[in-house]
């Protein structure tokens, strides 16, 4: 059953976050814990940064995930964007979904061929991590804010690991296990829907290498 309170909070997360945007590989990282992503996002630049902060190897989850296209850091265009952002932690405004469930978010940018991949990693202290990532999936699944609300709902209910994917096919999202207490998410988006050239089990396969890589 879908409670008024969660929704409101997502709805608020809608029309107050900004879509983050924005990392390489740091094998033999440390687990990902709450407050361990929460320190990581505090000491991202309020301009943002032009590496990822978080251990994701772009180049090894696409060939993990069986595809052939040059991928690394950064988009596509180099165009000055800051590779990652943050929000949350320290930066959290009262009232923000971040505050109120105390938590942060990491937004790194990669390329994979002609694609832009956005990887949104969340965590809170309590369980619905994945809420504030509302106004990311309303972005880039091209989506309405019911549709984003209905598919956070359903990313927020599944096991930890468990893959859900967008009707759009272009973004997925997996809760992940965290080191101690808390709740935390992590979200891909890969280009556009209708456009993109990765297929629904490449976006699985790929968000699967992903978090791999961070637990």
């Amino acid at each position: 059953m879908t409670h008024t309170r969660p929704r409101l909070t997502i709805a608020a997360a809608l029309t107050a976050a900004a879509l983050m945007t924005g990392c390489q590989s740091d094998s033999g990282a440390a687990p990902l814990s709450l407050n361990s992503l929460t320190e990581i996002a505090d000491g991202v630049p309020k301009a943002g940064a032009k590496t990822c902060p978080l251990p994701y190897d772009m180049t090894e989850a696409a060939k993990t995930a069986g595809l052939d296209a040059k991928a690394g850091p950064g988009p596509v265009q180099d165009d000055d964007a800051p590779v990652a952002t943050a929000e949350g932690g320290k930066r959290a405004k009262a009232g923000e979904a971040l505050a109120v469930n105390p938590g942060a978010l990491v937004s790194c940018t990669f390329h994979i061929g002609q694609e832009d991949v956005q990887v949104h990693t969340v965590a809170t202290r309590e369980r619905h991590a994945v809420y504030p990532l509302a106004p990311v999936v309303s972005s880039l699944a091209s989506t309405s804010a019911d549709d984003a609300i209905r598919y956070v709902e359903k990313a927020d209910a599944a096991k930890a690991g468990e893959v859900v994917i967008t009707d759009t096919g272009n973004v997925a999202t997996v809760r992940l296990k965290l080191e101690g207490d808390g709740d935390a998410a992590v979200l891909v988006g890969a280009g556009q829907p209708g456009t993109t050239s990765l297929d629904r089990k490449q976006i699985s396969d790929l968000t699967e290498a992903l978090v791999e890589q961070v637990q």
